[in-house]
């Protein structure tokens, strides 16, 4: 008898008892139950097959349990492999039949089936795939043709100029630089120009009306009067006189610093002038020297004046007039400790805002602070 006769005649004897099996399962108790049943209270016909060496009902009934199981076992192995084998490559050959029965028999008989090599694992989705063409070689990145850009695209025109002889395009800088006669002609342009412009305005002063002479500052009589009268008082204590018209045409008049107390004293006691208030007096750093402006005005004829003393810039020193107006102590007091004028005269010349031991005095032009964090 041949192998394939005797495969056949062992899963038809296995059929037949799986068929048998499950006929006695339903017509007895369950597997468990009769094992149970029979451990306790065997028949006596039991007895006898068991001692004629036949199998009893409930061996019977396990080894069909057991062969069922065996047998779904071994279809879920072939199955299993056979999904695996179509899934991984579409040429690998089916399973024949004789294969599948030879797995049957074997499961049947309670031998498990020969190991075989597990399938390769599809590819998962989202996981990168080869794609057709993907070996072709590219010089360039993604999605350039083969060989890259540099292969596909024409050569530069200037390259293809180089090649050829021709003089290629400058570059931008050299482009931009002009070259010598281009500036020679822009400067000769550009002073033509400036000279044009200077004929036509030379020709228009020519042309036009001669301006009319400046209207004189309504406070011109009040200026030369002052200058009057303190020169009647003493020639030489006027410097200038001037209308600062910037400042709503205030009369102005610089004073020499020795003549200042005596004129401050005929400013504030004279029957014309009668300037009793000292309203404010700020130092300035003109760095050439020093000077004080005094801003005077007469409480009962409302005319505002301004005088100015200058002094010397390496020991400035200015007499107070604190004595005619009290009003200069603070302000005088403020200029000693920012600009540091000396005011000989004063009755309590101390610094007002900086302390006693600050060196230097912060509003010169000339201050360089020994902490430069303040």
């Amino acid at each position: 008898m041949s192998e394939e006769q005797k495969r056949e005649k062992a899963d038809a004897a296995a059929a037949e008892e799986q068929k048998q099996a499950k006929a006695d399962a339903n017509a007895k108790p369950s597997g468990d139950q009769a094992e149970a049943i029979s451990d306790e209270q065997p028949t006596a016909g039991e007895n006898t097959k068991a001692n004629a060496g036949e199998p009893s009902a409930s061996d019977r009934v396990k080894a069909g349990a057991a062969g069922e199981q065996a047998s779904d076992t071994a279809k879920a192995s072939v199955s299993q492999a056979s999904a695996g084998e179509a899934v991984a490559s579409e040429e690998a050959p089916a399973k024949s039949g004789a294969e599948a029965r030879s797995d049957a028999a074997k499961a049947a008989d309670g031998e498990a089936p020969e190991a075989k090599p597990a399938p390769a694992a599809a590819p998962m989705s989202g996981e990168p795939t080869a794609a057709p063409g993907a070996d072709v070689a590219k010089a360039g990145g993604a999605g350039e043709p083969p060989g890259g850009y540099a292969a596909a695209k024409p050569a530069a025109p200037q390259a293809a100029k180089a090649a050829a002889g021709e003089p290629g395009d400058a570059p931008e800088a050299e482009r931009a630089a002009p070259s010598d006669a281009e500036k020679e002609a822009k400067a000769k342009a550009a002073a033509e120009a400036r000279a044009a412009r200077a004929n036509a305005r030379a020709a228009k002063a020519e042309g036009a009306e001669p301006e009319a002479p400046k209207e004189p500052s309504p406070n011109q009589p009040l200026v030369d009067r002052l200058v009057a009268i303190l020169k009647d008082f003493r020639a030489d204590a006027v410097e200038e006189a001037f209308i600062n018209e910037k400042d709503g045409h205030i009369p102005y008049v610089i004073v020499k610093a020795e003549a200042w107390p005596d004129v401050a004293e005929l400013l504030r006691t004279h029957e014309e002038l009668k300037l009793n208030y000292l309203r404010n007096l700020s130092g300035v750093d003109m760095e050439t020297h020093m000077e004080v402006a005094y801003h005077i005005i007469s409480l009962e004829t409302k005319r505002n004046y301004c005088v100015k003393v200058k002094t010397d810039r390496e020991s400035p020193s200015i007499p107070s007039v604190t004595p005619i107006w009290p009003t200069a102590n603070w302000n005088e007091r403020e200029v000693y400790d920012l600009f540091g004028i000396d005011f000989p005269g004063h009755p309590d010349l101390r610094r007002i805002m900086m302390s006693d031991d600050w060196i230097g005095h912060p509003l010169r032009k000339d201050y360089e602070p020994l902490d430069p964090e303040v």
